[in-house]
């Protein structure tokens, strides 16, 4: 059974067998092993993957935190890029060959992935693999929860958290093309400056400035005192509570994660009294519940990729047998922009 539920998250390449990191429990690290060949089922296609992106969900569904909780041996990894190898019954508009990114369930940190064919889209040859799988939850978590949660307007005052962050950079740059006035938190002199380097118009260092009363400042420089008008926050804890401080009424606070590892108690009263919403967003439901919009924006996303207007700051890239050196890299917080792990022998 529990290998039956392992070929149902993972893929890999037919009649060679693949590799893949498996975790077989969660809390438990996972190992570098052989795995056998899968067969797509039904809608379903297997890709060899050419990289995978890497992100601080993976270490969640490690410790069974993440919202989706896979049954029996997985593999992590999100986002990839590759090339289809097999279709399933059902499947319609993917061949055999053709390029493409997608949106698995887990199972990137393999060779091969089984993915629902409804997550794949398509590549052209001038899309590179690394920036394809690089660029799909982070740029879509950001331009989706911007233009379509948040409901950006141009002058808007956006204050973006974690802004060297894989997630984070994406955030200041939608925001600049949504044309929003940025101001960015970040940790230490060189992760301020990668901020600035992709948009912030200004730049706080929360290592030795308070995060509240230099917003605060900020604001009123740019002819706003009572604060900002949206808040991207995928750090949470105290950096949440400093926020709402400094937001202005009728602010939208968005909440994308909490990679401080404290989920904030949100204090009802103060949103009542400065009508501010808190406004959750979780990409992967999102795009299941608003096909029409998710179709939509990745196409918006993807050509902005095509056009070289959007590229996702690769800061590292891993062979798959150091995926677990990128996962050490996300968890001690070291990482600047996207990590991905590759497939130097994928074609």
């Amino acid at each position: 059974m529990a290998r039956a539920k392992l070929l149902r998250a993972i893929g890999k390449r037919q009649g060679t067998g693949m590799k893949a990191w498996i975790c077989k429990a969660f809390g438990e690290e996972p190992h570098l092993i052989d795995c056998p060949d899968p067969v797509p089922g039904p809608g379903q296609v297997v890709i060899d993957v050419a990289a995978c992106g890497v992100n601080f969900a993976d270490t969640l569904i490690l410790q069974g935190k993440y919202q989706k909780r896979p049954d029996g041996p997985f593999s992590p990894g999100f986002e990839v890029s590759g090339t289809i190898r097999a279709i399933g019954p059902d499947v319609r508009g993917i061949a055999v060959g053709d390029r493409v990114m997608a949106l698995p369930d887990w199972g990137g940190f393999a060779q091969c992935v089984i993915a629902d064919a409804a997550t794949v889209i398509p590549l052209s040859d001038d899309v590179d693999f690394d920036a394809a799988a690089a660029f799909q939850i982070a740029y879509g978590t950001s331009w989706f929860g911007l233009k379509y949660r948040a409901n950006i307007v141009p002058g808007d005052i956006v204050l973006v958290h974690g802004a060297a962050g894989g997630v984070g950079l994406t955030a200041v740059e939608c925001a600049k093309f949504l044309g929003a006035r940025v101001i960015a938190t970040a940790g230490g002199a060189d992760k301020c400056q990668i901020a600035r380097d992709h948009g912030a118009d200004h730049v706080v260092d929360y290592k030795v400035e308070n995060i509240r009363d230099r917003v605060r400042e900020i604001a009123a420089s740019l002819g706003q005192p009572a604060g900002v008008d949206v808040v991207y926050d995928p750090v949470g804890g105290d950096v949440f509570d400093q926020s709402l401080r400094c937001v202005a009424p009728g602010a939208r606070m968005l909440l994308i994660g909490f990679a401080s590892g404290t989920v904030p108690q949100i204090p009802a009263n103060i949103l009542l009294v400065k009508n501010v919403s808190a406004i959750g967003f979780y990409f992967g439901a999102y795009l299941d519940q608003n096909p029409d919009i998710a179709r939509k924006g990745m196409s918006e996303l993807l050509e902005l990729l095509r056009s070289g207007k959007i590229e996702p700051m690769i800061s590292a890239r891993y062979p798959l047998e150091e995926a677990m050196l990128a996962l050490e890299a996300i968890r001690n917080r070291t990482a600047t922009g996207k990590l991905v792990i590759t497939m130097p022998d994928a074609k």
